[in-house]
């Protein structure tokens, strides 16, 4: 044999002829979150919540010394996010409902600035007398969801979701969506003194 490394490139060609490359589908990040389990979360506050047992740290307090508007924080250390409420008393004397309305609607508008969208949903229950508004933000905005409620006449309750991380909606998306339904449900078990 005159020319052994021709006849092993030739052989090597034809045993690494094989099937064409396929190339790979794009893997999707699985986040498995607990189902949520809710129960009674009763301060000493104008109104009762039902709140996540994933809520681990709860922390709520009058603002500024003022006793009729509070915040409370609920903490979601596994997910790196925190739901901030804050919730005033409304004068009728003062008129001081429509004040906190276009608050809660300019609150949400700034995030317009770097939001991709903002979804609104009207919430209304008029047997526990709880009427409000959930805005879902999409897009790499500081908070990805906003929310209020009120009886119209004496309480008024806001929220807002934001994470421990510089936004980025495609990473915190799952995240967002579980916590944005502890958000509905908070709207849907918010109970006034």
């Amino acid at each position: 044999m005159k020319h052994p490394l021709l006849v092993l490139s030739i052989l090597f060609v034809f045993l690494s002829c094989g099937q064409d490359p396929m190339p790979k589908p794009n893997a999707h990040l699985r986040l498995d979150f607990p189902d949520a389990t809710y129960q009674k979360l009763d301060l000493e506050l104008p109104f009762t919540i039902d709140k996540n047992l994933l809520a681990t740290k709860v922390e709520a307090k009058p603002l500024k010394g003022n006793t009729e508007s509070y915040g409370l924080t609920l903490e979601y250390p596994s997910l790196k996010g925190s739901i901030y409420l804050t919730y005033k008393s409304v004068d009728s004397s003062k008129n001081n409902l429509m004040d906190f309305l276009s608050d809660a609607q300019k609150f949400t508008q700034e995030h317009t600035k770097k939001a991709d969208e903002i979804v609104e949903q009207l919430y209304e229950n008029k047997e526990r007398r709880v009427y409000g508004m959930i805005y879902e933000v999409g897009g790499n905005a500081a908070s990805q969801s906003q929310f209020y409620v009120t009886d119209s006449t004496n309480h008024f309750l806001t929220g807002s979701l934001y994470f421990y991380a510089k936004p980025n909606y495609d990473s915190i998306y799952p995240a967002a969506k579980y916590l944005e339904n502890d958000i509905k449900h908070i709207m849907e078990s918010i109970s006034w003194k």
